[in-house]
């Protein structure tokens, strides 16, 4: 699972990374370079942090995202106009996006625009997205019927770009169009900007965290709403500086600043509700281990994600629900309630499923 971090210049985007990643490119990130930042971000899991104490494994394994810090949008490269290309190009291979809004005042760090509108800005990047999708279309149905022969495949295809440009042109996406499977399957492989699943980050100063209010903060919700993009807020500055403290001091102060969850699980979280995505585990004393899986997967299709020899030889899967080991704390007693169930490969994994997977190769 690929992440994009996007948005314009000076809105934290390299700060959510480096809160995401634990690095620290934000203290030597410039603007112009041209080239993307690469990290990738543990996903907390509390059900991993109990496992891996019940069990004590030699190797405890969370589930991770890969992360792109692109380049802010607008940005030049080498003092030239590039920069909307490159900014495209580092889009178009992500599976998600995170839009990184500027909600903070600061005299220290000016907004390119000369004032704070994070809905003004989320539109700006929006547009650009649309617009690269259009242009997109017109070049491939140019391409077509430039040829010397329109097959019935091209006839179909330049039907399907049509309505797709008829879409775009409306002001939609092409997430939410109504497409079948196979139509879906076809405009995947165009990696369409506005086909890719959206999430907006509010970065907030700590003024701003305290009183809940933000320039043009109506504004930006029903933006997102109309966009259907899911809107989070957090003062990342201070996440990340809480990141940073040792253990113990980390619950005072997150208590002390009514921040319920720190920062990244609320990301992460949002980020794997945003691609459907879930989590199946497997235990034992060598490794506690998190599986990342499509929500809707069946048994016999997650096997294969430990190893093809499992989804090839699948026999049966040995599942217990994680509550029920949590609320019981050891594998004995989960057995002894008659809670330790043996499924085919048709059955639909859960979140959280503990599974061991019987296989004859």
């Amino acid at each position: 699972m690929k992440i994009g971090l996007i948005g314009l210049n000076q809105t934290g985007k390299t700060t959510v990374f480096d809160l995401l990643t634990g690095k620290n490119e934000s203290e030597s990130y410039s603007a112009g370079k041209g080239s993307a930042n690469i990290g990738s971000c543990v996903v907390p899991d509390e059900r991993i942090d109990f496992l891996s104490r019940l069990y004590n494994p030699k190797k405890t394994t969370y589930a991770k995202i890969e992360l792109t810090d692109i380049m802010g949008f607008g940005a030049s490269v080498d003092g030239q106009n590039s920069g909307a290309a490159r900014f495209l190009n580092d889009v178009r291979p992500c599976d998600a996006l995170i839009h990184v809004l500027r909600a903070f005042e600061s005299d220290d760090v000016m907004h390119d625009a000369g004032s704070i509108d994070p809905a003004r800005d989320l539109e700006a990047v929006e547009t650009e997205m649309l617009f690269a999708d259009l242009e997109m279309i017109e070049k491939r149905i140019g391409r077509i019927k430039s040829g010397k022969k329109i097959t019935k495949e091209n006839e179909k295809e330049i039907e399907l770009l049509e309505r797709c440009f008829e879409w775009l042109e409306k002001g939609g996406s092409i997430l939410d169009m109504e497409l079948t499977d196979e139509e879906r399957l076809f405009t995947r492989s165009f990696a369409f900007l506005t086909e890719k699943p959206r999430l907006a980050v509010a970065n907030l100063g700590e003024a701003e965290w305290e009183t809940k209010r933000w320039a043009n903060q109506k504004e930006l919700r029903t933006m997102c709403a109309k966009l259907k993009i899911p809107l989070t807020e957090l003062c990342v500055d201070m996440e990340l500086e809480i990141s940073r403290l040792p253990q113990e001091d980390k619950q005072i102060f997150m208590a002390d600043l009514d921040i319920t969850q720190p920062g990244v699980a609320t990301l992460t979280k949002a980020a794997y509700s945003l691609l459907g995505l879930i989590s199946f585990i497997t235990v034992g004393e060598d490794e506690v281990r998190a599986w990342t899986i499509k929500n809707g997967t069946i048994a016999k299709k997650a096997g294969g994600k430990i190893h093809t020899d499992i989804e090839r030889g699948f026999i049966r899967a040995e599942v217990v629900k994680y509550k029920d080991l949590r609320e019981l704390g050891a594998m004995a007693k989960v057995k002894e309630k008659g809670l330790f169930r043996l499924e085919g490969k048709e059955y639909v994994v859960i979140d959280g499923d503990i599974i061991n997977f019987r296989f004859n190769v």
